[in-house]
């Protein structure tokens, strides 16, 4: 018995922790999809569904981390955070869906927010008490700034051409489409670059004994698809369950879109860009968290605004309210001074940490 339990491990290349991970999320989804088809309170549904979603979140982290584990930063970050961004693009869909277009605008900022603050300033905070101060390759950290500073740009425009009714915004649905098309070939280029191109971001780390692929190739995709199609379903009934939750609890959408949905949608980057700032490796770090930003920006904001024409449910567009936008701008500025010298101390993910608190404040009340 003892011998084929071995066998099998050997085969599938898992180690316990990584076993008891995926045995959790399974079994949470399980019983997420009772409290949606049963009889059970909303509330409860929507704390479980949430956690479910973390849990699956982690799940693909891992799994990503298996199929990048040969390249360096740049291409893991990339490929981590574009996977870690399964939940949360499923989770708007369905949103859209619901005919929830202001929930679905204030998650997509809220993660640009939460990565770029509350992540990166928790991963700062932590690794610099862990590790003093940190130094990693500022030139695509500050490549990754700078494109954000260009995608908030590209975002402000159709708001701007509203806020000051300028003849644009009787095409705003025309404007929408033509900035998600320049938005998603900045993507595609900036992906490009940061995998191909730039050789500091595809430099191994010195100490690649925790980045050696132990599962393999087939076990990694098969792991990845069963997480994606949990993420699917998790996230449907998370959304399900939100509206009501949302009205129990008395919280407004734009505060739960800002803070609640877009924590429990990015679980993989929480988690994953704080433990490898713990580890010392900021590069990988900072890589993971930016990334996730970006890709918001330029890729799932765009894709939902195409998709929302085809979807059936409410039209998403890029106009923000005027506090989202500033809200927005702080961000982008913020964290673009603190990675432009390429080190980082404990109280500058401190001071990330205090500007997230204060925005997430100022939403409190709608």
């Amino acid at each position: 018995m003892y011998k084929i339990k071995d066998r099998q491990l050997k085969f599938i290349n898992m180690n316990r922790k990584e076993i008891i991970t995926i045995s959790i999320a399974l079994g949470m989804s399980v019983f997420s999809g009772i409290l949606h088809y049963g009889s059970f309170s909303q509330i409860f549904a929507f704390v479980v569904a949430a956690l479910t979603l973390a849990a699956v979140a982690s799940v693909i982290g891992i799994a990503t981390e298996q199929l990048g584990s040969r390249v360096g930063p740049g291409a893991t970050g990339i490929l981590q955070s574009s996977l870690g961004n399964l939940p949360e693009l499923f989770i708007c869909i369905f949103a859209l869906q619901a005919g929830l277009a202001d929930l679905v605008k204030a998650t997509l900022i809220g993660s640009i927010l939460g990565n770029s603050l509350l992540v990166f300033g928790l991963a700062l905070f932590v690794g610099g008490l862990k590790n003093g101060t940190q130094y990693f390759h500022s030139e695509p950290p500050k490549m990754i700034a700078t494109l954000m500073i260009l995608a908030f740009a590209a975002l402000a425009i159709p708001t701007l051409a509203v806020m000051f009714n300028t003849p644009a915004s009787k095409h705003i649905n025309s404007l929408d489409c033509v900035v998600a098309i320049i938005l998603l070939i900045l993507f595609a280029s900036s992906s490009y670059f940061f995998i191909r191109l730039d050789k500091a971001m595809v430099n191994p780390d010195p100490d690649e004994s925790e980045h050696i692929a132990t599962w393999s190739l087939t076990t990694s995709i098969i792991v990845l698809a069963l997480a994606g199609i949990l993420a699917a379903f998790v996230s449907e009934w998370f959304v399900h369950a939100l509206e009501p939750a949302m009205h129990a609890l008395g919280i407004n959408d734009i505060f739960a879109g800002l803070v609640i949905v877009s924590i429990a949608g990015n679980a993989v980057e929480h988690f994953v860009g704080v433990q490898l700032a713990y580890r010392n490796k900021p590069d990988y770090a900072v890589s993971v968290i930016l990334n996730s930003s970006l890709q918001i920006a330029l890729g799932i904001f765009p894709i939902l605004v195409l998709l929302s024409f085809f979807l059936g449910g409410a039209i998403l567009s890029f106009v923000l309210s005027p506090m989202l936008l500033a809200a927005l701008a702080l961000t982008v500025v913020t964290s673009a001074f603190v990675v432009f010298d390429g080190e980082s101390i404990w109280l500058e993910g401190l001071a990330l940490l205090g500007l997230y608190c204060l925005i997430a404040a100022a939403f409190w009340w709608g």
